[in-house]
């Protein structure tokens, strides 16, 4: 599905349909696929609710100046990148999606800008396998206050700022640990990107929501570590949002 004019009218009843001053929409569990015409027609939003979805890249955001709280959790983003315009955003839910320790370093730098930025949540991603990610996005985002729901405390953060030279080392040798993997070794029913909008678009043809069945990720045999551990924290998720 796409985010047209007439979905965002339909989500926006509480407002009388008015675009322009409209400051909360959900669009979650909708099959949306990309993030389009929020930032054009919505721009006053503080909040954008787009958990459980499709989406695949962070973008057309960036001229929402006033938004405070963006959820993406539940989604096939790779990166964080193009909120550097959103000078608002004081949270930012990114739970269960698929960024790894090859970008997470530049993830983490797309976010310096986010200067009110104070609420992060990256749990269930790929490059929180990697002991040193908490303490490399604390010593990298000093305005964080909390990361996961845990606050930082004085003493976490005077750690990872002593520990930040090492960490890069061990990061760029995990992204060398991971390059050089064989394609051959990623199974066909690994927890990525591509095997997830399969499940959730089959999910759909079948007249299920991805909530109410929670089953696109009972669908695994449970032959890949990787995949069992998301697919129960996408589940735990799923119980709370």
């Amino acid at each position: 599905m796409r985010i047209t004019e007439q979905l965002l009218r339909q989500r926006s009843e509480h407002n009388d349909g008015i675009l322009s001053e409209l400051e909360e929409v959900a669009l979650h569990q909708f099959e949306i696929e990309k993030i389009e015409n929020v930032d054009k027609l919505c721009k006053h939003l503080k909040i954008l609710l787009l958990q459980n979805n499709i989406i695949e890249k962070i973008e057309n955001v960036q001229r929402l100046k006033e938004l405070e709280y963006l959820n993406l959790a539940l989604n096939n983003i790779t990166k964080i990148e193009n909120l550097g315009g959103c000078e608002s955003l004081k949270k930012l839910d990114l739970t269960v999606n698929f960024i790894d320790v090859t970008d997470l370093e530049e993830s983490v730098l797309n976010l310096k800008d986010n200067e009110k930025l104070e609420d992060l949540y990256l749990m269930g991603n790929p490059c929180t396998e990697w002991d040193g990610w908490r303490l490399f996005v604390v010593a990298s985002l000093p305005q964080l206050r909390q990361l996961d729901g845990k606050l930082i405390t004085p003493s976490e953060r005077i750690e990872a700022a002593r520990r930040l030279s090492s960490l890069k080392s061990q990061l760029k040798e995990k992204i060398k640990e991971k390059q050089a993997k064989p394609q051959s070794e990623t199974s066909s029913t690994a927890y990525t990107t591509e095997n997830r909008k399969k499940m959730y678009l089959e999910m759909a043809r079948v007249s299920l929501t991805p909530a109410s069945g929670r089953g696109y990720v009972l669908t695994s045999n449970g032959d890949h570590v990787h995949r069992r551990r998301n697919c129960r924290v996408e589940m735990k998720y799923m119980t709370i949002v």
